[in-house]
């Protein structure tokens, strides 16, 4: 047996949370979005400025279970504070490829010389932007966001070709502010 594990996860300025059950509610500049973080052997409480994850006899599960949900809750709060930003680059060199954003997908024109569209959703919450060569995939949700522009890279994933030589596709050169 672990001793008692008690973390605590400041709330920003400018930002409101709420705990009813499991679920935990964040409203924030950028917007409002919730998470479930249910686990019976770990509570969850709000002070004033902070949130407090409490489990008083972990094992090696529960704690897990424990940092788990900070990240997660740390995510909440980063997203309806500041949101999540994805850039996807559209590289093409041997056939020209156009991309749009049409109705709830992104559309990917005469990749390889190909007469089908290829097509990827985008996810509820997130927003994509067409600016050159570059995507940008915005949303206040970590996980939405980050689905949405992998889905787009794997919508121009190449099989049987040699990828030293096809190198066209979209691919993700920046996730949530860090450049790759």
């Amino acid at each position: 047996m672990l001793p008692p594990i008690i973390e605590k996860i400041e709330i920003p300025e400018g930002v409101t949370v709420e705990i009813a059950d499991s679920a935990i509610k964040a409203k924030g500049p950028k917007g409002e979005n919730e998470k479930l973080c249910k686990h019976y052997k770990i509570d969850i409480k709000k002070d004033d400025k902070n949130i407090i994850l409490e489990s008083k006899k972990p094992s090696k599960r529960e704690k897990t279970m424990l940092y788990s949900f900070k990240a997660h809750l740390k995510n909440l709060l980063d997203g309806v504070n500041t949101g999540f930003t994805y850039k996807v680059k559209v590289c093409s060199s041997h056939f020209p490829m156009s991309v749009s954003v049409e109705n709830n997908e992104v559309v990917i024109k005469n990749f390889l010389g190909e007469k089908i569209p290829r097509r990827s959703r985008i996810m509820p919450g997130v927003e994509v932007k067409i600016e050159g060569e570059i995507l940008v995939v915005e949303g206040i949700d970590k996980e939405q966001t980050s689905i949405t522009a992998a889905k787009i890279e794997q919508a121009t994933r190449i099989t049987n070709r040699d990828r030293r030589v096809f190198q066209d596709g979209c691919f993700i050169i920046e996730k949530a502010g860090k450049a790759i």
